[in-house]
């Protein structure tokens, strides 16, 4: 499951992977009941109320009350805290100061939840959420924040948010159960494609009262479509009304959120200012974060440049996504001097799947032997040692970095999903552990260059005069479509070896408008990307892989999986009873996946690499997931002293 209301500033590592937890194995007699939830925990003189349930897997239908400050999926709440701030965010960091960040490409909008338009970064900090995850991505528990509490019904066929009556818009207006209810119908009638996949299962939203709203659900065995409406987004329904929701616009609209829009200029920057008077701010989930007055993002096209920019003093943080920069790019007189601080943090978070997808939409790619021959050709081992410093892992599974991705043979319980299908798969799914293609890492492909041959041979393609041909002399071409030169230098060694071939592969570079715009109505042959993913799929899974999200304009399905076998383990993931038959659903879905030759699989790293001026304050504790920007503040002292001692720093 993802978070439909992604905050999208790409600092705080929650926004994509922050779910509803898994847990681990729940009790036998999970599912045998619901019992209402609603709890107050009173801090200080402020009554706040939380979502007051536990949802638990099961083998039945339902759920059971437990603990009455969180809301998980497992069998009680995982997440160790006092219920008071979140252990590594500070209650008393002072407020203030500026944070000014990197944004890459261009933006047009200030409307996030259409599929038009390019929304500025940071865009996401406006708007709150039902509720709130907690900062670890193995632990899926979600705390009240628009929502106080929660009622499921004994067999999953409704759930019902109480909204907490401090909850305001920007513009003082309460908070309501029809501004819910109207966000939902807005986003299922008007949304990105992506709200449409994700909540197929809501059948319709009730207003009960002021503050109490009610979702039908269609799917009684589906025990996550509760928790994740927990990450509906609310806008305000007098706002919306007057405006024209399925269009890109400028003017910022009413938010609800820790910021609110200050001031942009399109291909420039755009700029946020706390809401000192945000409703939410004494909450536990937000007590200690939000601590920075302003928020500036500054655009830039180009890695280099931007990286450059930092180095000179231009913005405050930097996120190093490159290997080979981290090593040798950081360097002048700011680094030397200590001004710039550089750190590798651990990171908890599954990996997905990233790599070269391939549009199979394209009758060229159809054909998985086609696919497979492709993939041997990309050498990983020399591309890691020449261009990337050693410094990544080869993504063997669209479950990296956790306990869901497939290993080895299968398992007998593997097995006993797989074999239903048998007839539809090739023989190798049941019988054999998935390779990835392996290199001697010394540029020398000669073996893989045979391997291929052999394949595309096989699937009616024919080396004449240097150009692979099939037999109505169709010369094998395609392109490849990217967004930053910085992937030349992986493309380019990859192209000269498919040319060593007979086929010629195209690099297209576009700008940031026209990538997104090709990438939603899926005009390109190739493209490198990546599927995330959570330590507890779910829904989301409809969007990357299903045949019906192939033919969606906008949806995540970016190589047009279509196999009934896919469609089946989608479901039967989203159905699953508890963590040990969730895992199982994952690993033969992977490994359906892998050996139908969708992607070529890339790289990931457990690491994150981060730069930034020495301004910036933080706990000693750390999250799991790797940092959380927001739960910095700045140094007054700290950074009066940059500025008088280092040379162009806020210019």
């Amino acid at each position: 499951m993802r978070n439909a209301s992604e905050k999208q500033s790409g600092l705080i590592f929650k926004s994509a992977e922050n779910t509803v937890s898994g847990g681990k194995q729940c009790l036998q007699d999970r599912y045998k009941r619901v019992r209402q939830a609603i709890g107050a925990l009173c801090l200080g003189v402020v009554p706040v109320l939380f979502l007051a349930a536990v949802l638990c897997f099961g083998s039945a239908s339902g759920v059971r009350a437990a603990q009455k400050n969180v809301m998980t999926m497992g069998d009680a709440p995982q997440f160790a805290w006092n219920g008071k701030h979140f252990p590594h965010a500070n209650p008393d960091a002072p407020k203030g100061g500026t944070l000014s960040l990197a944004a890459r490409g261009n933006f047009d909008s200030m409307h996030a939840y259409i599929a038009r338009g390019l929304p500025a970064a940071g865009i996401g900090f406006t708007v709150d959420t039902l509720g709130v995850g907690a900062p670890d991505h193995t632990i899926f528990e979600y705390y009240g924040l628009i929502a106080e509490s929660f009622e499921v019904s004994d067999d999953l066929s409704h759930v019902t948010f109480h909204i907490n009556p401090a909850a305001r818009f920007h513009d003082g207006m309460p908070i309501t159960a029809e501004d819910v209810a109207y966000t939902f119908r807005l986003l299922m009638e008007y949304g990105a494609p992506r709200y449409k996949q994700y909540y197929a299962s809501v059948q319709g939203v009730e207003v009960l009262s002021a503050r109490s709203v009610r979702f039908t659900l269609t799917e009684k065995n589906n025990a996550e479509l509760p928790v994740i409406l927990a990450q509906l987004p609310v806008l305000p329904k007098h706002y919306w009304e007057k405006h024209d929701f399925s269009k890109p616009s400028l003017t910022p609209a009413v938010g609800s959120g820790p910021y609110k829009v200050k001031d942009f200029s399109l291909g420039s920057y755009v700029e946020y200012e706390l809401v000192t008077d945000y409703w939410a701010k004494d909450l536990p989930v937000n007590k200690g974060r939000y601590n920075f007055g302003t928020i500036r993002y500054e655009y830039f096209r180009d890695e280099t440049v931007a990286r450059e920019a930092f180095k000179a003093g231009e913005f405050d943080f930097y996120s190093e996504g490159t290997a080979k920069a981290w090593v040798s790019a950081y360097t002048g007189p700011a680094v030397k001097a200590g001004h710039i601080k550089r750190e590798e943090l651990t990171t908890n978070r599954p990996m997905g799947m990233y790599g070269f997808i391939f549009n199979t939409r394209k009758d060229f790619f159809a054909d998985r032997r086609v696919r497979q021959a492709i993939s041997l050709l990309f050498d990983f081992e020399w591309t890691n040692k020449a261009i990337f410093h050693n410094a990544y892992t080869r993504s063997t599974s669209y479950f990296s970095n956790s306990e869901l991705a497939s290993s080895g043979v299968p398992s007998e319980s593997e097995l006993a999903v797989l074999r239903p299908f048998a007839d539809q798969l090739a023989p190798e799914v049941l019988t054999e552990p998935y390779h990835v293609p392996v290199t001697k890492g010394d540029g020398n492909v000669r073996e893989q260059m045979r391997q291929a041959l052999s394949l595309l041979q096989q699937a009616g393609w024919q080396l004449k005069d240097g150009t692979l041909q099939n037999a109505a002399g169709q010369r094998f071409e395609f392109s490849i479509l990217l967004r930053s030169a910085s992937l030349n230098r992986v493309v380019l060694p990859f192209r000269r070896n498919l040319g060593r071939i007979g086929i010629n592969m195209h690099v297209s570079l576009v700008d940031p408008t026209q990538y997104v715009n090709r990438i939603r109505s899926f005009d390109y042959d190739m493209i490198m990307g990546r599927v995330p993913q959570s330590s507890s799929p779910g829904n989301e899974q409809r969007s990357y892989w299903t045949s019906s999200a192939a033919d969606t304009t906008g949806s995540g399905n970016y190589a047009g999986v279509r196999s009934a076998v896919v469609d089946a383990l989608v479901e039967h993931i989203i159905a699953s009873a508890d963590r040990e038959e969730l895992v199982t659903n994952c690993r033969a879905l992977d490994r359906v996946l892998l050996h139908g030759a969708y992607f070529i699989p890339g790289w990931y790293s457990s690491v994150i690499r981060i730069a930034y001026w020495d301004k910036f304050r933080r706990s000693d504790l750390q999250p799991a997931t790797g940092f959380d920007m927001h739960s910095w503040w700045v140094d007054e002292e700290a950074e009066k002293a940059l500025r008088a001692t280092a040379t162009g720093y806020g210019k």
